[in-house]
């Protein structure tokens, strides 16, 4: 139920959440590389339990946080072998099921990736395409930064993902 405004009129009741992912790039050289939802040919992956992608992990997070139902360890996490390799896209639309049986609705996602490498620019659009459609067409904004030389992410050591996520509540759910 969303709270009446002073006209009377009910305005939406909107929450934000904030989601963070990081992984180390593997030692292993046949890892595949996921971002963004998509694959990413000769480079090489992360180290994770599932596919890795740190931009859809930090959205679920994100996402998770506004609805308050706990985050990607608490409903994704390495004690539940079925998400073991999962993708990133799978996971947020798993994401999606649970806000939305939870009473909420995705007002949009942003989410901004730390790494050297790979470079996002040039597949902007292709990722966003992606990561929308595993959110049923959500708005869905990506941008990309380094960090000049600084952090594990800087000394090219991994890749991190910051997202920030707006829902509004559509029905009462209890929980």
């Amino acid at each position: 139920m969303t709270p009446p405004n002073s006209d009377g009129v009910s305005t939406p009741s909107f929450r934000t959440g904030v989601g963070v992912d990081a992984h180390a790039f593997s030692m292993d050289k046949d890892r595949e590389m996921w971002l963004a939802g998509l694959h990413w040919p000769n480079e090489i992956g992360v180290d994770a339990h599932s596919d890795g992608d740190v931009a859809a992990h930090a959205m679920c997070d994100a996402l998770f946080a506004a609805a308050g139902l706990g985050d990607l360890g608490t409903n994704f996490g390495v004690d539940r072998p079925e998400y073991a390799k999962a993708s990133g896209l799978a996971l947020l639309s798993e994401t999606l099921k649970k806000i939305e049986a939870a009473g909420f609705r995705i007002g949009n996602v942003s989410v901004q990736v730390i790494a050297n490498r790979p470079k996002l620019g040039t597949r902007r659009s292709d990722a966003i395409a992606a990561l929308s459609g595993a959110l049923n067409g959500a708005e869905v904004s990506i941008t990309a930064t380094t960090t000049d030389g600084l952090g594990f992410t800087g000394e090219g050591k991994g890749i991190a993902a910051v997202a920030s996520a707006l829902v509004y509540k559509t029905s009462q759910v209890s929980r």
